[in-house]
């Protein structure tokens, strides 16, 4: 069971896809000590591993205080960040702090492209750098990049430089509209190209070391089991079932990409939301509608619930109509 915590809404970005809309600080973010009052609640509700994100998390003045008390509470802690403020300094109070490992974005492997998603200059020498900075410091990193129309023959060379770099996986994260990312929801793969780039990255899988694991994407459970790809994970999609995530004032929702708040943790334990919430109790019956509901891969993927739920205008338990699977005795 993983958690994750956007702990500040502030960032030096202002990427076209942020599900957040991150940039500013906002107003009534979670104190430190409500911060610790959550930490305290995730481990209560069993979870083992707590991920510090944001916006970028690095700007928020306590981070590595809070690291620090969440790896005494017991939880395995990472960060994801952009790693454009990762200096050597930062990446060694990181380790101090107990922090296990980070995700650092990387979109492209030219630098203008890259630069040009995230609107920050130099961002991408930047984020290599704090890739370097993380390495040196002894905390493993892995390459997180978000798959758009523009960059989607660079996957594999992205995850040949991971390699190179001495990254520890390649996250390849599927474009769900929520956020800024609605106006650039032209830019995702289409149907057909979505499930023939899911296929090429498993492929991939199958020739390197490192794990490749596409995000947002949980049919490459489907394809992995066709293709008798080993895969450590068991599930697809684990939005309200293992997985939520917090905002920065503290709404718990399921996935990120699914923006629907199912409590606040000042209105109510964290632990409680996790045990009562309708909503979770919903997406855990896995009772879902059209031919996701009636899938040999039911189990083990789950369609998107967030995709679903913005195809069709707001049912999170309806069928992922991106799925180009046909199982028998669905429905057409």
């Amino acid at each position: 069971m993983l958690v994750s915590w956007n702990s500040t809404n502030q960032c030096n970005m202002f990427c076209d896809h942020c599900y957040r809309e991150a940039g500013a600080k906002l107003d009534e973010e979670l104190t430190t000590d409500e911060a610790k009052k959550l930490i305290r609640e995730i481990k209560a509700a069993g979870f083992k591993i707590m991920i510090f994100s944001g916006g970028e998390s690095i700007m928020r003045p306590d981070i590595f205080e809070l690291g620090s008390y969440a790896t005494a509470s017991g939880l395995r802690v990472v960060l994801g960040t952009n790693g454009t403020l990762i200096t050597e300094e930062t990446a060694h109070k990181l380790k101090e702090s107990g922090f296990m490992a980070a995700g650092v974005s990387l979109d492209s492997l030219d630098p203008e492209k890259n630069d040009r998603f995230r609107k920050l200059d130099k961002a991408h020498d930047l984020a290599i750098q704090g890739m370097l900075n993380l390495k040196k410091a002894g905390v493993p990193f892995q390459i997180h990049t978000t798959v758009m129309d523009w960059n989607v023959e660079e996957l594999e060379a992205i995850t040949d430089f991971a390699i190179e770099i001495g990254a520890m996986a390649h996250h390849i994260f599927f474009l769900v509209p929520t956020g800024r990312a609605v106006n650039i929801e032209e830019e995702a793969l289409r149907k057909v190209e979505y499930e023939r780039t899911i296929t090429r990255v498993m492929k991939k899988q199958t020739e390197v070391d490192i794990e490749i694991k596409p995000t947002c994407a949980p049919q490459f459970m489907r394809i992995a089991r066709q293709k008798k790809i080993p895969v450590r994970f068991s599930r697809g999609c684990l939005a309200g079932i293992s997985y939520c995530i917090i905002s920065p004032k503290g709404n718990v929702q399921p996935c990120a990409y699914l923006d629907i708040a199912v409590g606040n943790v000042r209105e109510k334990p964290f632990d409680e939301i996790w045990r009562e919430s309708q909503m979770f109790k919903e997406l855990r019956t896995l009772e879902y509608e059209g031919k996701c509901g009636h899938c040999d891969y039911l189990d083990s993927c789950g369609g998107c619930r967030a995709r679903a739920y913005y195809y069709s205008q707001g049912n999170y338990m309806a069928q992922d109509d991106w799925c180009l699977y046909k199982p028998q005795g669905a429905c057409k």
